[in-house]
């Protein structure tokens, strides 16, 4: 009869405007799909290009080079006897889409344009790309030359159509379709099509993938069929994170599973499903039939050519499984190491170095390095050749194999600790015991020399020498003389990034690392250019909350009991004088609230889009046993001071990993003004009439 169809979906750690990278990579999939016996292969989102060129998608070499990775695939004969569904960009009479381009035997079935453009967030399509808004339309598309001399076809159909193959019916969603009320699959569904094909570039956000997993198995569950969903993985070029978990859906179950988390390049997944299952899944829900007798029908595209074997009666068909999904812990050890290890090797530098200071942040963002170390060297292990490879041109030896995570970070890692007069001995221990339990090339060194020179020179200058206010300084001395150490040891980060490999007969330099978490980011509780200031930060997304769970899981897991003295420790800047040796400065006492109060802050900022009078009437009732009205509006007003004082910091912020969607990352996130009425009088009257009411 024909009924059991063999499909396959990837996730692609695809690289914007790495032409040939992404080439080799796709070629790769439908290599390994076809030798799984797979008659239909599926990529992401815009794999050709890689999703997130941005700007470049202005650039007529953009869709020029797309089209030529397009001619090389389809004169392939790698590509033969497999429909193929690739994402690229496409100029039609003059306006661009992002769109799928469906080949089979040298021939291009359909190119279909994205209809539902993703423009929230991180994501900014309409800036680059128009939506198709002619349901159920096909218009010709005249082929460039390149591709007719390939395919010998002068026009294609373009537009919202499906595929009709001899034994069923295949219609594509691309990302943002699958997650608009409207879907696409809804009608198409109705209208007999069996099998939903989307490719994404969707990114990683903490405990966002079960509602991508959730979203895909309810798109079948009321409305039978089969659902393919392919990603991008990796880094590809900038703060995001492409998380992969590309899945096979049936009926409202899973089939296959891909990682969320992987070192792998290309990974791909093939199922084979029975397509009467789809049918009789189909045949008793009367409420879909009738509605499916009314739905308008979509174009059909005839293709000579069928998913599966005349007899295949014996071959057997995939299993529902149960969906694992990663604790927001092994979300922080897995996603922004392997961000890191992308941008170490694409980056082509020799490792990381990192201001170790001993307090939670610093060592959370060791603790991440160190799993990269340890993902590198399972890999390796699993006999990944192209993590091996890239292994060897980072240390710069063609012989060498990471085995030992702690070794291979002793390689790659550079962790320092630099001390004031202001430092306690205890940061100091725990720096060094933590960088001896993951084995980074530790540096201690002394900033005093340093601080005491540019004050000096200021107090030549000036004839004043400023003081702390524990020393009779007014508050403006106190703050200056904070901020002269921070930044000073920002310089020297860059200094040691620079030239410690060569202090040792190595070459290459070193990425400096920052380690601000999101809620000293979102407060502005850092210095404008300190150690905050780096080439990138794995954490600037992460909260400090999650950050102190993840400090917990590596001392389960790795073993790391270093950590412990860290975890109980109060957060710290050690910018002030000690008192009788102790640290006298605390974190949550110089911000005027709790860690826990800024997330809380932060989620109901952006998430839910609340200003001060709206973040009061919220708080009012999710305090009402722990604050009265007049203490929570004290609080919100202090959050909203601090918070706009503070934003110019965010224009500077390093570039970070994003993981929280209350993220304050002014790139393109969040953006907001940076130059605010501080006073917020308007704003806060209202708060104030309404407390005194209450």
């Amino acid at each position: 009869m024909g009924r059991a169809v063999a499909v396959a979906t990837c996730a692609l750690n695809q690289w914007a405007l790495d032409f040939e990278g992404n080439l080799e990579r796709i070629f790769r999939s439908i290599d390994i799909a076809k030798s799984q016996g797979a008659r239909y292969r599926l990529g992401p989102e815009l794999e050709i290009c890689g999703y997130g060129c941005s700007d470049h998608y202005y650039e007529s070499d953009t869709l020029l080079h797309s089209f030529q990775v397009l001619a090389k695939l389809l004169e392939s004969p790698a590509t033969q006897d497999i429909i193929c569904d690739v994402g690229m960009p496409v100029l039609h009479r003059n306006v661009r889409y992002n769109c799928r381009v469906i080949f089979l035997n040298k021939k291009i079935l359909l190119i279909r344009p994205k209809i539902s453009l993703a423009n929230a967030g991180n994501y900014r399509e309409l800036r680059w790309f128009t939506p198709w808004n002619k349901a159920r339309h096909v218009e010709e598309y005249f082929l460039p030359r390149i591709i007719q001399e390939v395919t010998g076809q002068e026009t294609v159909p373009f537009g919202d159509a499906v595929l009709a193959t001899k034994d069923t019916c295949l219609g594509a969603e691309i990302c943002e379709e699958l997650w608009a009320p409207n879907s696409p699959h809804i009608e198409m569904g109705l209208d007999g099509v069996e099998i939903f094909a989307n490719s994404s570039g969707s990114h990683h956000v903490l405990r966002k993938a079960h509602t991508r997993v959730d979203l895909v198995n309810s798109a079948t569950a009321k409305n039978g069929g089969i659902y393919i969903l392919a990603n991008q993985k990796g880094c590809d070029g900038d703060r995001l994170y492409y998380d992969g978990c590309a899945m096979i859906s049936m009926n409202g179950e899973t089939v296959a599973q891909g990682s969320q988390f992987s070192l792998d390049d290309v990974e791909v997944l093939v199922a084979t499903l029975d397509l009467e299952d789809v049918r009789s899944y189909r045949a008793e829900i009367s409420s879909r039939n009738l509605a499916a007798s009314k739905v308008d029908p979509y174009p059909r595209v005839k293709v000579n050519f069928a998913l599966s074997c005349s007899d295949d009666i014996a071959v057997p068909t995939c299993m529902p499984i149960q969906w694992r999904h990663h604790s927001p812990e092994e979300e922080i050890s897995l996603g922004p190491a392997c961000w890191l290890w992308d941008y170490l090797r694409r980056s082509k530098q020799a490792g990381f170095l990192l201001p170790l200071s001993g307090g939670i942040d610093s060592s959370a963002t060791a603790c991440i390095v160190y799993s990269m170390c340890h993902q590198v060297c399972l890999a390796v292990k699993d006999g990944n050749a192209d993590v091996l490879a890239d292994a060897r041109k980072i240390v710069n030896d063609e012989t060498y194999v990471p085995e030992d995570p702690r070794e291979f970070c002793k390689r790659i890692f550079t962790t320092c600790y630099m001390a004031s007069e202001n430092s306690s001995q205890d940061t100091c221990n725990r720096a060094k015991l933590l960088a001896e339990q993951i084995g980074s090339y530790h540096i201690n060194l002394n900033i005093d020399t340093a601080v005491k020179a540019i004050v000096g020179i200021f107090s030549v200058v000036t004839g004043r020498t400023p003081r702390f206010c524990v020393y009779g300084g007014s508050s403006r001395e106190n703050l200056a003389l904070q901020n002269v150490q921070a930044r000073v040891r920002m310089v020297l980060a860059y200094l040691f990034a620079q030239l410690t490999l060569w202090t040792r007969g190595m070459p290459g330099g070193l990425l400096v690392l920052g380690s601000a978490n999101v809620d000293e980011s979102l407060r502005g509780y850092l210095t404008k250019y300190d150690c905050s200031s780096a080439d990138i930060n794995p954490i600037g997304g992460i909260s400090k909350t999650d950050l102190k769970n993840f400090i917990q899981y590596c001392i389960e897991n790795f073993q790391l009991t270093a950590l412990r003295s860290i975890m109980s420790a109060p957060p710290t800047a050690e910018l002030e004088p000690l008192v009788d040796g102790q640290v006298a400065q605390t974190d949550e006492a110089d911000m005027g609230m709790t860690y826990a109060e800024l997330s809380i802050y932060g989620k109901l900022r952006k998430i839910a889009k609340a200003g001060p009078y709206s973040m009061f009437c919220k708080l009012i009732n999710m305090w009402k046993e722990i604050c009265t009205p007049r203490e929570v509006a004290s609080k919100v007003k202090h959050f909203f001071r601090m918070y706009s004082v503070n934003r110019h910091k965010m224009t500077t912020l390093t570039p970070s990993y994003h993981a929280e969607n209350y993220s304050p990352d002014d790139n393109r996130f969040d953006l907001r003004p940076f130059l605010y009425n501080t006073t917020w009088s308007w704003q806060f009257r209202c708060i104030d009439k309404q407390v005194n009411a209450l």
